[in-house]
């Protein structure tokens, strides 16, 4: 069996997949993706495929060496997440072929099934409390919400005070047996995670999300040991590497994303390492169906795996929503706040090729939001 097609798909509301076919008529999917510049990750897939055509697709860690170290520069989000995708469809060839879900080539899963959560907005209290509503409604035992929109390198009392309020909202609809997780996203200084953490202590949140940028990832040490509250951090790195230092500093979860850091391939080492750390692993996941059947596949075999992000509904989907690329949406079934094991071949999920294709003749131009503060310079989105 060798790869003779690749194809990439531009589809709504901000995806990126890959198609990679066999001369034995076995097909693969991944979704290698950078939100906010997919053409230009799939121009790189493009030239990666240069090394596919002809190759014996059951040989992924070779081709997944020669891709993400073959051309002498390497590393960053856009090699990184084109790899990704690519890995991804490779992984569900080799369990097609093999009549196999992807787990069972990772060794079996260690699980039957994984907790879940979702992504809930509301500025106010209020649309905070009504949004979660719902998410319980459609069966979720946890939820994650942001912390706050554009926050000044030293927030006001107001700006404080409004995310405590909305996390006590969440707690209050939540109860005591289900789970809010506060994601920061990179918006805050030091001084201001360093002043909001110990407020938000009283409310037990899951976990505190990328309190800061990535690229100031060697002060995260400063707010682990100042806090009670898991530190997560991740979906900004894209390597054993990159993750090394984070694991050090104290982080208590792990959130790679699997069409960002290397696929199933380097996610499964990320996850390794992080066991050595007594570290959890939670992928990030606000992408399409392909993305979260790689991470579920991940989840099942992988023993420190915490919880599993998914988008299904979430704000960013317009015009298209992750079950909309499916011929059978079942194995994303929500019950009791878990999704069973995937048992079909491969990643598990059957990709509506033809709505694919339709989505492409359309494609998309989605780009991250330019946020600015009062005075004129750019604030963190």
């Amino acid at each position: 069996m060798i790869i003779d097609r690749v194809e990439t798909f531009l589809v709504a509301p901000r995806w990126l997949f890959v198609r990679i076919e066999t001369d034995t008529g076995v097909v693969g999917w991944g979704e290698p993706v950078v939100e906010g510049q997919a053409d230009v990750v799939r121009a790189t897939v493009d030239l990666l495929s240069e090394h596919l055509i002809g190759a014996d697709p059951s040989r992924i860690e070779d081709i997944w060496q020669v891709l993400m170290k073959g051309g002498f520069y390497r590393g960053g989000a856009i090699l990184s997440s084109a790899v990704a995708g690519i890995d991804q469809a490779l992984w569900d060839i080799k369990g097609k072929a093999l009549g196999v879900p992807v787990h069972d080539l990772l060794g079996g899963h260690v699980r039957d099934r994984i907790r879940m959560y979702g992504w809930v907005g509301g500025d106010e209290p209020s649309e905070v409390a009504d949004n979660i509503a719902e998410r319980i409604e459609a069966g979720l035992t946890a939820v994650k919400m942001n912390a706050s929109g554009r926050m000044p390198r030293l927030g006001t009392v107001a700006d404080i005070d409004g995310v405590v309020q909305r996390v006590a909202a969440a707690r209050e609809v939540l109860g005591e047996h289900r789970d809010v997780a506060i994601d920061v996203h990179g918006r805050f200084t030091l001084a201001n995670a360093r002043r909001v953490a110990p407020l938000l202590e009283p409310f037990r949140p899951f976990f505190i999300e990328e309190p800061v940028v990535p690229e100031n990832s060697h002060l995260i040490g400063a707010l682990a040991s100042f806090t009670s509250t898991p530190i997560a951090t991740g979906e900004r790195l894209y390597s054993r590497q990159e993750f090394l230092p984070v694991f050090e500093a104290g982080i208590s979860i792990a959130q790679p994303d699997l069409s960002h850091a290397g696929g199933i391939t380097e996610v499964r080492k990320i996850a390794s390492l992080a066991e050595m750390f007594d570290v959890s692993l939670a992928p990030h996941c606000p992408l399409g169906p392909i993305a979260l059947a790689a991470c579920l596949q991940v989840g099942f075999a992988t023993p420190n795996y915490l919880i599993q992000e998914q988008s299904i509904g979430i704000h960013y989907n317009e015009g298209a929503d992750v079950l909309d690329y499916l011929v059978d949406t079942s194995p994303f079934d929500f019950k009791d706040g878990h999704i069973e094991r995937l048992t079909a071949p491969g990643l598990g999920i059957e990709v509506d090729e033809a709505a694919v294709r339709a989505a492409d003749r359309q494609g998309h131009s989605w780009r991250s939001p330019v946020w600015r503060y009062a005075d004129g310079s750019f604030a963190e989105w």
